[in-house]
């Protein structure tokens, strides 16, 4: 998983050694190291490099009773503020949280591998839901999204670079494939507690997968709701038209540097044959087949 060199929120900014203990410089001395997409460096831990859509769907499926569409939060506030990433908004500023002005149930985001997860996440029973995409569609976005946030020190990430480095593995929270099988197989393991969800799953079948999720979050749909157009109403409140075109996220930031722009690009399926050469798509078939044999995964 690929972690930019990070000390504050703002991880954008070029150079934030000062700010590091000596504890965390004699780790990355320790780790391997590779050129950044975004950051300067990324460093290899536990086998991963390190540096919207679906929180809005969770937050407003649980937050369905406490919030109606005409007065709700995702109309005036960016979706990861509502559902902050662990590892970067809650406790790299603040290494013990308050946690407790949160209100339950709690909906937090990581970008972690699962092998990175504290081992409480298991112990305690937490519910998780990932969210995966064919790794072509996913490596196309993810090339669109760190030009947008790269400095013009750095310059435009060459789609041959960057093809280059995600087939090696060297990507942000990548290998993306070893991520990817790595919660796959917890949900087959564990699948009261892990709940792996398709992008174009959902894409396909927004209805049916959103009251799969409803399910697994202990907070079904009852008839008398889906009869008032509950479901239909949350899809509509979170789709990709209706987010992209919201004010609050056409304009300002986040605390960690991005524009909140920069999260909508097209949330289609599919975009990947008007990007890569026939050479390319070739190499992921073949990196695709090795790392998915035999698991049941297809995309």
């Amino acid at each position: 998983m690929s972690i930019p060199l990070v000390t504050s929120s703002n991880y954008l900014l070029e150079d934030l050694k000062e700010g590091l203990t000596q504890e965390c410089k004699t780790l990355l001395s320790s780790l391997p190291i590779d050129k950044g997409w975004v950051a300067t460096n990324l460093f290899q831990y536990q086998g991963f490099w390190l540096v919207y859509w679906l929180k809005a769907i969770a937050f407003a499926t649980v937050n369905r009773n406490r919030y109606s569409s005409s007065d709700h939060p995702l109309l005036t506030t960016n979706p990861h503020d509502l559902v902050p990433f662990l590892e970067r908004r809650l406790f790299i500023d603040n290494q013990n949280p308050d946690l407790t002005s949160f209100t339950s149930p709690r909906l937090f985001s990581t970008h972690l591998p699962y092998v990175s997860l504290p081992k409480s996440v298991e112990q305690l029973g937490c519910k998780m839901v990932y969210l995966c995409r064919d790794p072509r569609d996913a490596f196309i976005s993810l090339w669109h999204f760190t030009n947008k946030l790269r400095t013009q020190t750095l310059g435009t990430l060459s789609l041959e670079e960057a093809f280059e480095r995600f087939c090696r593995g060297v990507s942000l929270y990548g290998p993306a494939w070893d991520h990817i099988m790595d919660y796959w197989k917890k949900s087959l393991e564990r699948p009261e507690n892990v709940f792996f969800l398709k992008f174009e799953e959902m894409k396909a079948q927004p209805s049916v997968q959103l009251k799969r999720l409803a399910e697994f979050f202990g907070c079904p749909f009852s008839k008398e709701e889906e009869k008032k157009g509950v479901v239909e109403e949350i899809l509509k409140l979170c789709s990709f038209d209706h987010l992209s075109n919201l004010d609050v996220n056409k304009t300002g930031r986040l605390a960690s540097g991005e524009e909140n722009s920069a999260f909508f690009r097209r949330g289609e399926v599919g975009d990947w044959p008007n990007h890569l050469t026939p050479e390319m798509i070739k190499k992921f078939e073949r990196i695709t087949e090795e790392k998915f044999h035999g698991s049941g995964l297809q995309f």
